[in-house]
């Protein structure tokens, strides 16, 4: 046990590739991503969500990475969802569960974390942009695409 905690705890140094890619000095790591939607849905989760579900796919949501790396639409990505599904299994299979739904991205708490997964990327960006003086707006006009609330979408535009 003690092992695979010390792997998942890898997370907080595995960088967003996407930063990476364009250059963001200091980026975000992958666990300082999902610290940020865990924030995200403390402060935006809908009354008739359950919090602590919306919480728990936060967090768990991105484990994998930590063995399959952040992969971005301009990786290869053909064995992305298989090679994540493995990797879960064998490090978190408690977790396991938590991960399919959100995979699947049917239950509302599902569909809410997808939205704020996008929406920590939109503001994340925006954060680059005005400290590092970066053209970030791919990654904004991907969230607001992915984004169907309006009050989460406004908080990018």
């Amino acid at each position: 046990m003690r092992e695979s905690l010390i792997e998942i705890l890898g997370l907080k140094d595995v960088l967003r590739s996407g930063w990476v890619r364009n250059k963001v000095n200091n980026p975000e790591s992958v666990a300082a991503h999902s610290w940020g939607m865990a924030i995200l849905a403390l402060k935006l989760t809908p009354k008739n969500l359950d919090l602590t579900k919306v919480l728990s796919l936060c967090l768990v949501h991105d484990i994998p990475e930590v063995r399959v790396g952040d992969l971005t639409p301009h990786d290869d990505c053909s064995t992305k969802a298989e090679d994540e599904l493995n990797a879960m299994k064998e490090l978190a299979p408690q977790w396991l569960a938590l991960f399919e739904e959100y995979e699947l991205g049917e239950s509302g708490e599902a569909k809410f974390v997808k939205q704020l997964d996008k929406l920590d990327m939109g503001l994340q960006a925006m954060i680059y942009e005005s400290k590092q003086g970066l053209d970030l707006s791919e990654f904004k006009q991907s969230a607001l695409s992915k984004i169907s609330n309006s009050e989460l979408s406004s908080l990018i535009i």
